[in-house]
């Protein structure tokens, strides 16, 4: 095999493992240069595309946390990436609870928003997008189930769903949430850490091996500035790392966003950045751990009944 063909066969299986497309769609990306050696995974072009994925992310990440179900740590089995949008495969037993997680609903138990800002869900049986209010950013879900419709959760005593009484608008709350966002919260470069996380939403088969061990792993932010996901046992902290980084997590921006190199700086093992903006794998090297007792049924329970 020549080296040229080499590197193509080498790009193409990175992009496969890292979202379960099909070698033969990922072969093509590579031969028609979608995709490279350094960068396997597509990026999203526009700057909208990758915030709103980057909310996803952070939203999922935390909402979820250790209740995953089969060791889909964000809800996801699989994507497909593009530069013009994303579509994500629901895991079939946890594809409720991520939607409900997903729209954005004011909880007046701690008087704050849950949810994506912004975020609304679009469509019908079998084809169903969630798309970001005043941008063209969405993403389509799909689900094992091709008549698949999503409960939507219903207004409780303490949490009144924002996107229902708007859909087509920016509720008060959530505009002032998305300008926080915006504003970083302490992050000196937004637009690289919506690049990270947006990075690492579409590459979804690599994240879940943090919860190969029990079916789960534990995920957080520290507002949103990071992510980090970490795990007892199982996956080696390293391979992980390795892998992410291989996918192309850590590749330079995309065009129109240069690097400092002056704010370049080490970093421990596990942690992988782009300047400031940073995703971290921990392993924690103890297991007090059993296989994972969680269901669909006793997730809903501790989900306060939102997509009864």
């Amino acid at each position: 095999m020549s080296t040229h063909g080499s590197n193509r066969h080498r790009t193409a299986t990175l992009c496969a493992r890292a979202t379960g497309i099909r070698y033969t769609r990922c072969a093509q990306w590579a031969a028609d240069g979608l995709i490279t050696r350094h960068q396997p995974v597509p990026d999203a072009r526009t700057t909208a595309q990758r915030a709103f994925e980057a909310r996803v992310v952070n939203v999922l990440a935390n909402a979820l946390r250790d209740e995953q179900i089969d060791g889909a740590v964000l809800g996801v089995t699989g994507a497909v990436p593009t530069p013009d949008g994303l579509v994500l495969e629901l895991h079939p037993e946890m594809a409720h609870r991520v939607v409900a997680e997903l729209l954005p609903a004011f909880d007046r138990g701690y008087g704050g928003l849950r949810g994506v800002p912004g975020l609304r869900l679009v469509g019908r049986a079998g084809e169903w997008l969630l798309e970001d209010v005043g941008s063209p950013a969405r993403i389509r879900l799909t689900h094992p189930d091709p008549g698949w419709t999503p409960r939507l959760p219903q207004d409780t005593e303490l949490l009144t769903e924002l996107w229902r009484g708007k859909p087509a608008s920016l509720d008060r709350t959530e505009a002032e949430e998305l300008t926080l966002w915006r504003s970083g919260r302490g992050v000196p470069r937004p637009l690289l850490r919506d690049i990270m996380l947006s990075r690492l939403l579409r590459r979804p088969l690599v994240v879940n091996e943090a919860g190969a061990a029990h079916g789960w792993a534990n995920a957080y932010s520290h507002g949103y500035s990071d992510l980090v996901i970490e795990w007892c046992c199982g996956r080696d902290r390293d391979e992980v790392e390795r892998k992410l980084r291989r996918s192309g997590l850590a590749a330079p921006p995309p065009a129109g966003v240069p690097l400092d190199p002056a704010k370049a700086k080490p970093r421990a093992r596990g942690t992988i950045a782009l300047e400031d903006a940073y995703v971290v794998v921990r392993a924690l090297g103890s297991c007090d751990a059993g296989a994972s007792s969680i269901t669909a049924e006793s997730i809903t329970e501790a989900n306060r009944a939102r997509y009864r």
